[in-house]
């Protein structure tokens, strides 16, 4: 893993997390940087915010996403859109709360007024490190009223040394399946934002929450978006 000046290596961020502090992950373009713990308030100390508010359950593991079965106001059906809409889209779901009066006290941090926010993306690379922390709460890394930091870079200049900050991990290269073109072809730089955030609801419509990576940029602008969401996953 190559190493950026600020950021931490993989023992130091296993560390951080086995304590409940926070720690800063890397996403892949065009998603930016999170902040991300076992405990919520250390979540909201690190981006410098009032302990209580609400931040997003990190849905990156199998074991959190089984634990939701019955809390949530979804039919079979609508929970396994909301998983392949987490793992395959990347994107921040607020989902419907089955009791919130009744639901377990991991849950709620992530829920407000009846619903629940999940987190879907996860850097490929980060597997090793985070499958040991199935329960883990998540936000944009970001100090309140800042945009969020693209870069481990950007988030060390923000948040090092107090809260460590994973270097990005170094991915083995795709093997080609096409011959390489003689000539470069120019890449237009990509503009990493925060994840799109939709709401599934009890019925399995789908609705924009809050615009993000996913849907802004786009050719047909949000409404394309959801469109093909609602074409692919027959919402």
């Amino acid at each position: 893993m190559s190493h950026t000046a600020g950021t931490s290596d993989v023992a130091t961020v296993r560390l951080a997390l086995a304590r409940g502090s926070a720690v800063v992950l890397p996403n892949p373009a065009p998603l930016t940087c999170v902040v991300a713990a076992t405990e919520p308030a250390a979540v909201n100390a690190a981006k410098q915010r009032p302990p209580g508010q609400a931040v997003a359950l990190w849905a990156h593991h199998p074991v959190t996403l089984d634990r939701l079965v019955g809390l949530l106001a979804l039919d079979p059906a609508d929970l396994r859109l909301a998983r392949r809409l987490l793992a395959e889209e990347l994107l921040t779901l607020l989902v419907p709360v089955r009791d919130e009066a009744a639901a377990p006290g991991w849950l709620g941090p992530a829920t407000r007024d009846g619903w629940t926010l999940l987190f879907g993306a996860r850097h490929p690379g980060l597997g090793p490190l985070l499958d040991p922390f199935p329960l883990l709460y998540v936000s944009s890394a970001n100090r309140t009223g800042q945009l969020p930091c693209p870069t481990p870079a950007d988030a060390a200049a923000v948040f090092a040394p107090a809260v460590p900050v994973l270097a990005e991990p170094v991915l083995p290269e795709p093997v080609p399946v096409e011959p390489v073109p003689a000539v470069p072809v120019p890449v237009e730089p990509v503009q990493r934002r925060a994840t799109t955030t939709v709401r599934l609801h009890p019925d399995g419509r789908l609705d924009l929450h809050r615009h993000g990576a996913q849907d802004l940029g786009r050719p047909g602008g949000t409404a394309d978006y959801l469109a093909r969401l609602r074409r692919t996953y027959g919402t």
